[in-house]
């Protein structure tokens, strides 16, 4: 994770294998469905920091998507570099894409104007998807 230095946003992969209800913190307990979930989160202050935060098994309840990690596993992290925070720009999208379902809120989005920053899907997602989806709802 050397290459994952400074500021930054990205997105978690997340495998749940069997429907489960799970304890969100303050959100108490909450349905989720086996298969993929996408989390979209942001690291200003440092991404190497947060995913290794993410990554680890054992760590402090704090965000809501640390309930959720103690009973997924992560396949997969999308990431950019960089001071701009893309969070809710790449959650916007998300929630437009075919298939990919927005997570009841406001799941990882207490401190922003977001529904949500969680989404769900049957199937997983391949960052090439995620990409020519986002370029396409540029209007230039």
């Amino acid at each position: 994770m050397e290459a994952i230095d400074g500021p930054g946003t990205y997105i978690l992969i997340i495998k749940l294998d069997q429907d489960r209800l799970i304890r969100v913190g303050k959100l108490g307990p909450l349905a989720f469905r086996a298969g993929y979930y996408l989390y979209v989160g942001s690291a200003l202050n440092g991404l190497r920091g947060r995913l290794a935060r993410h990554l680890r098994p054992e760590k402090s309840l704090h965000w809501h998507i640390d309930y959720l990690l103690q009973h997924t596993q992560v396949v997969e992290v999308w990431y950019h570099l960089g001071p701009e925070r893309y969070e809710c720009a790449w959650a916007r999208s998300l929630a437009k894409m075919p298939a990919i379902q927005p997570f009841e809120g406001p799941f990882g989005a207490s401190d922003c104007s977001c529904r949500t920053h969680l989404f769900q899907s049957p199937e997983r997602l391949a960052l090439k998807e995620f990409r020519v989806f986002c370029l396409s709802q540029l209007h230039f």
